[in-house]
Order: structure tokens, then sequence, then C-alpha cells
């Protein structure tokens, strides 16, 4: 599964403004921390206030701050409402499924049961949760740096691989 960049935005705006919870923050703050386009992160951000996670203060010394309390912000929630859908093959979605093993074909629910297992993931995180180790406020950009891609173990020796 991957998310899109909707929600990747989404949930690096909310830990930005849950590291920076002692002032004001401004879109492009947030665009600059983390090197993205500012015209994007504005719809994310005008989504993120309508469900309430996010507060906008208008003003000249207006800007950004959390709606709620990092420990009221659901992840899973929060990813469940800016993803466009769940859809991990194309039998999924009753419109494109033009698949002929549909009838027969028992990886729809294993995929069904994998999205619902990293969902329920999700479902146990707040915020709070994700800023535990970072301290309270980011004072270096980088601090949110990539998750490294884990590899697979190699096959036991004697088994092949199949494809």
């Amino acid at each position: 599964m991957r998310l899109t960049t909707y929600t990747d935005y989404a949930l690096r705006t909310l830990m930005y403004l849950a590291a920076n919870r002692d002032r004001l923050v401004t879109i492009q703050d947030i665009a600059n921390a983390h090197n993205i386009a500012k015209n994007h992160l504005t719809k994310v951000v005008h989504q993120l206030g309508i469900l309430g996670e996010v507060e906008s203060l208008r003003g000249r010394n207006g800007g950004l701050r959390l709606g709620k309390e990092p420990s009221l912000i659901n992840i899973g929630a929060v990813v469940r409402s800016t993803e466009p859908d769940f859809y991990m093959a194309e039998c999924f979605d009753p419109a494109k499924n033009h698949c002929m093993l549909t009838t027969a074909c028992k990886l729809k629910g294993v995929l069904y049961s994998a999205t619902a297992a990293y969902l329920a993931v999700l479902d146990g995180v707040t915020l709070e949760d994700l800023m535990a180790q970072g301290g309270s406020r980011m004072e270096n950009p980088a601090t949110f740096q990539s998750i490294p891609i884990l590899r697979q173990p190699a096959p036991p020796p004697g088994r092949r691989k199949t494809g």
C-alpha cells in the first residue's frame, strides 16, 4: 500500500504543527521545512481545517495551529479522510473490474484483510504517539527523515523463488 502525496502532506503538516505548538505557523513555513509546493499544501491545509484538525487564524499575525490536542487526532481517521480509496487491485473497484478471475480468485480477500490490518494499526495511533520521541519543537527540518525500506530476507537455501 502506498499513501497518496496528499495524505503524506497532511500527515507532515500535522506533525509540523504538533512540533511547533508554541507559535503560529504559516503554510510557507511548512512548505519550506518539507521542500514541498505551497499551492498543494494550501489545499491540504484547507481540508484539515474542514475536518477540525487544523485551525487557521486570519490577519496580520495569523497562522495555523492544531485544532485539537494531539492525543485526539487519530492517524487512521486522517488517512481515511485524505485517501480517495483503498483499492489494492482492479477487483476492488466495481466500476473498473475487468478481471476474468474475480469469481474464483481468493487474492481479493487476502488483500482486503491486509488493508484492514494496515488501517487497524493506524487506528491505534494518535498524533501524540507520533510525536512522543521527537520533543515539543522541531528545530531542524531534517528531524523527520524518510523511513528506510526494509528488504525481504533472502529465501532459505534449497528453496526456489517463484514469481
